[in-house]
């Protein structure tokens, strides 16, 4: 079975209800088991492009090799890498050659299925979570002021929540010459839901409300996906809310050659 069989994926993005337009950009494969999410940041229009070059160069980055398979561990890794090094020095470019785009950037979350596992990388405060049966937690860790003043022990996670630095990140895409994404493995088990959002989903809903609404609604991505935003903007909707939904259906390891090897050595 393929990666398309083995996932179930939703994806939907919306303006909500104060900005005038969308600066988040989202795109999903699931045929390569490939997720992007990027929320930009900037002047005039300028933050929707720099979502909108992260996305791009990552999906062209990544899709016509992925197609291919064979994916391990270290290549899965060093291709994440790769591609958010590409979309942040396109950005980076496009903000040095263009001066109504100066300053402009973008935070990037991506999820990269293969071999009963995911790859994960993220840049900034945009986040991926997973719903394990009742388990429900953040696999990334937020490049923001407010992450660091949680680490430090500055604050508690009450002032966190109330705090006016929510949107203050350490870590952008495109912002400077050199960047490192973080990126982390996981193991994947069947049943197992990964959402990637921006933060205009946790900056309006509290983590209890969106593991509520994934656990009632976890047989219905679609379903799940509209109620996490239609949720966002009924309690403000304040920024643009972006989520992309991930459900394990079956396992998807990768053949081994040696294994098939034994196998057809057995069979003759």
């Amino acid at each position: 079975m393929g990666l398309e069989e083995s996932l179930e994926v939703a994806a939907r993005t919306d303006s909500g209800m104060v900005r005038s337009h969308n600066e988040d950009s989202i795109a999903v494969d699931p045929a390569c088991g490939l997720a992007v999410l990027a929320d930009g940041m900037g002047g005039y229009n300028a933050g929707e492009v720099a979502s909108g070059i992260a996305v791009s160069v990552m999906m062209a980055e990544l899709t016509p090799i992925l197609k291919e398979g064979g994916l391990d561990e270290g290549l899965a890794v060093s291709l994440l890498a790769q591609s958010v090094m590409k979309a942040n020095s396109a950005i980076y470019q496009a903000q040095k050659s263009d001066e109504q785009y100066a300053g402009m950037g973008t935070t990037v979350v991506s999820a990269l299925f293969f071999d009963n596992r995911v790859a994960v990388a993220h840049v900034g405060d945009s986040r991926l979570y997973r719903l394990r049966g009742e388990v429900f937690e953040t696999i990334t860790r937020d490049h923001s002021l407010l992450q660091e003043q949680l680490d430090c022990g500055m604050i508690t996670a009450e002032e966190a929540r109330h705090s006016q630095n929510r949107n203050l990140v350490t870590r952008a895409v495109g912002i400077d010459p050199e960047l490192d994404a973080e990126i982390h493995l996981h193991d994947v088990q069947v049943g197992d839901i990964y959402l990637l959002c921006s933060d205009g989903l946790n900056d309006m809903l509290e983590d209890e409300d969106i593991q509520a609404i994934l656990s009632a609604m976890q047989g219905n991505l679609e379903l799940a996906a509209e109620q996490l935003i239609q949720s966002a903007n009924d309690n403000g909707g304040k920024d643009n809310v972006s989520v992309i939904l991930m459900k394990v259906r079956q396992e998807f390891a990768r053949p081994r050659k040696g294994l098939a090897k034994l196998f057809n050595w057995f069979s003759k």
